[in-house]
């Protein structure tokens, strides 16, 4: 399943080339037999007779052949298109995917084809007290079933297989000797790789499936001359060669081939690990720092009083624009020190000699200017109690003027004249 994933994940991004289709089709093949196959063979072998009914019967042992013709044919094709690509490794060859689909399918039609008696003469047959699965050929076909019998393995298992070790063998020459040339350096790496694992398939294939090519020779020119049949022990041990070399051929590819090793580690990156959510982007309506903090009203330890509704929540983070005492700028970036100048100076309480903002505490209906008739002077050291500096008013307004209310009260002076 891994092999098949890291397949069709570059089939989707558009790298599915010939060889990889080729892999892709073997991987399905392999799956199929695991899935459909196994799990009936197993439980057929554990009771004394079949149970698994008709269909089953009917299906299970073509199915099988028909899996196994296609690999076959499968490692044939694939074994003339690596030797195609080691001859000419810089040659950029485009093979449309729909192209490569077709030759799938074509594959598996042949292969179907191929094994159809099995599907045809399978039958369930009464044996002593239960049933049993198998083939019984009616006396019209039997002589056609004999040259089936012949040809079968050649066609299956011995002319496609003797190619694929013939191209790979070639194929791996013509590597060592491109070996000592310093141009593609990287283009001969990969197709000796690649030649390597595709033989290595096609070495552990042929050498797996040979037992039960043996046993099915074996019990078929037993049943037409009478003889004894292959033994049980060595029937079930070549049976479940067959099942094994589905496990093995994915094993292979992991351990021969680093592109297919790194997309195992991608996909398992992908299934095991989670994406963090993403970090919103600061903008120049996102605060980037908390409001300023309203102050809470002192209720001496008491909860405050659950209201009736719930209160509404403003959504909105810039602030009103009939609010002119909020520390936040046009911007909406509330800065650190005009955050702490408002919150001492609601919550602080100092005395009238340390108080920066006298005028907020004076009684509202004293006027902050006394004039009086006459001209207006002020002495050099008055108000210097407040804190306040006289000059300041008289340099900015001239000597002999009265300065204004506003900027009496700005610099924080309470003067008489």
């Amino acid at each position: 399943m891994m092999t098949m994933g890291v397949l069709v994940n570059n089939a989707l991004k558009s790298k599915l080339t010939l060889i990889n289709g080729l892999i892709l089709n073997l991987a399905l093949a392999d799956g199929l037999v695991l899935a459909f196959v196994a799990p009936f063979k197993g439980a057929s072998y554990t009771r004394a007779g079949w149970t698994l009914g008709w269909f089953v019967c009917k299906t299970c042992d073509g199915f099988l052949n028909s899996c196994m013709a296609a690999k076959s044919f499968t490692i044939a094709v694939m074994a003339r298109s690596c030797y195609r690509y080691v001859s000419n490794p810089g040659k950029q060859v485009n093979i449309r995917q729909k192209a490569v689909l077709t030759g799938l399918l074509f594959t598996w039609l042949s292969a179907c084809l191929v094994s159809l008696p099995h599907w045809m003469f399978t039958a369930l047959q009464r044996n002593g007290d239960g049933l049993a699965c198998v083939q019984a050929v009616p006396a019209s076909a039997r002589d056609a079933m004999a040259v089936y019998v012949k040809v079968y393995p050649l066609v299956t298992f011995g002319g496609p297989l003797s190619f694929a070790l013939l191209c790979f063998w070639r194929a791996y020459g013509r590597c060592r000797r491109r070996s000592g040339k310093t141009q593609n350096l990287r283009t001969q790496i990969r197709s000796r790789q690649l030649t390597i694992m595709l033989f290595s398939l096609t070495v552990v294939m042929a050498i797996m499936w040979l037992p039960q090519w043996v046993s099915w020779v074996w019990a078929r020119h037993a049943q037409e001359s009478g003889g004894l049949p292959p033994p049980p022990l060595f029937a079930l041990s070549a049976e479940l060669l067959v099942f094994s070399i589905s496990l093995v051929n994915p094993l292979l590819v992991l351990a021969l081939s680093d592109e297919f090793r790194d997309g195992y580690s991608g996909l398992w990156r992908r299934f095991t690990l989670r994406k963090p959510p993403p970090k919103s982007k600061s903008g120049p309506h996102t605060p980037s720092a908390p409001k300023s903090p309203c102050p809470r009203p002192e209720l001496g330890g008491h909860p405050p009083p659950h209201s009736a509704e719930p209160p509404k929540l403003d959504d909105d983070p810039k602030p009103r624009p009939e609010d002119p005492d909020s520390p936040v700028n046009k911007d909406g970036i509330v800065l650190p020190d005009l955050e702490q100048f408002w919150h001492e100076r609601v919550t602080t309480t100092t005395t009238a000699e340390n108080d920066p903002v006298p005028w907020e505490h004076q009684n509202q209906a004293e006027p902050l200017v006394t004039v009086s008739r006459g001209p207006w002077r002020v002495k050099p050291h008055a108000d210097t109690v407040l804190g306040c500096d006289p000059f300041a008013a008289t340099s900015l307004v001239g000597p002999g003027k009265i300065p204004p209310a506003g900027l009496v009260r700005a610099i924080g002076c309470h003067l008489d004249v």
